[in-house]
């Protein structure tokens, strides 16, 4: 679930609710795996408003983070999946995205 929290990240900035929408998981297991890849290096936030965005990290603090997001950037971006989650984004990427209630 990592990468493919990666591979969403790559080039895009999104909420965890965004994330759990595509992806079809459980809140608290997005924010698990988000909590991990920040704590990792891998990934950043930032607060706009209430939300928070998160985005992929450019890895300047670390010479292994920066070698393995280079890395990992380029697996996977022909596989199935993964375009399929790149098509759901468009569908729940709008203003209010983040703060809409199911």
């Amino acid at each position: 679930m990592p990468l493919r929290i990666i591979k969403l990240l790559q080039g895009h900035r999104l909420c965890a609710r965004e994330m759990q929408r595509v992806l079809g998981l459980a809140q608290p297991t997005v924010s698990s795996h988000l909590k991990i890849l920040e704590h990792a290096g891998f990934i950043e936030k930032e607060r706009q408003g209430n939300r928070m965005i998160f985005s992929l990290s450019d890895g300047s603090h670390s010479v292994y983070v920066e070698t393995m997001l280079v890395e990992l950037c380029q697996w996977l971006d022909d596989d199935e999946l993964l375009i399929n989650m790149r098509r759901s984004l468009a569908e729940v990427t709008t203003p209010l995205r983040c703060s809409e209630k199911n």
